[in-house]
């Protein structure tokens, strides 16, 4: 028989309950998460200063609390950047490679680079990141120009994140390739891709790319260039990254993009805040009441299971 007493008892723990959770949330209880997020100005426009307190985070709608807004480049944190080359990458991307070695040169001492080709659903380490980058520079060779030999990038790309340990640094990845499939094919589904991305979000890595076309009969096929388009773009979008495009051709040079890649290190902070609510990957925005700035981050993290 439920008694006055009994209904005010529960009432009472419920009360208290929630003021413990109401309590856990005020002072910031959480899993700490750690993102890159790169700070957007005004175009051609040096990427303002923003401090901690000018940074809003939201995980499935729910404000989550800021605790640390670092710049990447300084000597406490740094840069780990990959360039990754699609060995079935048409060989007329040989007019590219100064540009390349040009862009791994004048990389701060604060960024490590290490180069790796996309071969046969694996990344191929031509060098691991260094500091010192005309190692990295020398690394930098003409691909194989052999129609499908990359099989799926997308495969190479988890091959990569998977044998890349775990670093203080932020982690980003630039992929020259054009994106083509010829491992899964053409489509609006890629479970390939959709590995990759969960993989690069749960690392924590960003993924660039330029757009290049294919050896052989990929490199003319308009069906298979905008679905490899298609797939590097949500690829970019979702990890926090750009994608670097000229139309359906090959852009006469990497400079202008190898540039605004530049800016974009230039104004990368890592952003750790507290995770409130069930462990996954959760949806992530980003905003701030700064005007004429956009903080560009990945649309979903990996948030693990409290201890």
């Amino acid at each position: 028989m439920v008694t006055i007493r009994s209904v005010f008892g529960l009432l009472v723990v419920c009360f208290l309950a929630g003021q413990a959770r109401a309590q856990d949330q005020a002072t910031g209880l959480g899993v700490p998460v750690r993102i890159v997020v790169t700070v957007e100005g005004k175009q051609d426009a040096a990427p303002p200063n923003l401090t901690r307190d000018d940074v809003l985070v939201y995980l499935d709608n729910q404000r989550m609390r800021v605790t640390d807004w670092t710049p990447v480049p300084n000597d406490r944190i740094g840069l780990q950047l990959w360039l990754l080359i699609d060995d079935g990458t048409d060989t007329a991307l040989g007019t590219q490679l100064e540009g390349l070695r040009r862009f791994v040169l004048e990389q701060p001492s604060t960024t490590q680079v290490g180069i790796g080709y996309l071969r046969n659903g694996t990344a191929q380490v031509e060098q691991k990141p260094t500091a010192e980058h005309a190692l990295a520079a020398k690394a930098i060779r003409l691909p194989l120009g052999q129609p499908g030999i990359s099989a799926s990038p997308y495969l190479a790309l988890i091959d990569l994140i998977q044998k890349w340990p775990s670093a203080d640094q932020a982690r980003e990845v630039l992929m020259i390739t054009s994106g083509i499939d010829p491992d899964y094919g053409p489509g609006p589904s890629n479970p390939y891709l959709d590995r990759a991305i969960e993989a690069a979000q749960r690392a924590g890595v960003i993924v660039h790319s330029i757009y290049f076309s294919s050896a052989g009969h990929f490199g003319h096929s308009l069906w298979q260039i905008n679905w490899g388009q298609n797939y590097l773009s949500q690829l970019a979008e979702e990890t926090g990254g750009e994608l670097f495009w000229l139309g359906t051709s090959n852009p006469v040079s990497f400079a202008p993009y190898l540039n605004e890649l530049n800016q974009h290190f230039r104004g990368q902070h890592v952003l750790t805040f507290l995770a409130q609510g069930n462990p996954g990957y959760r949806r992530l925005k980003l905003k701030t009441e700064v005007p004429h700035v956009t903080l560009v981050g990945p649309s979903k993290v990996y948030v693990p299971g409290g201890k």
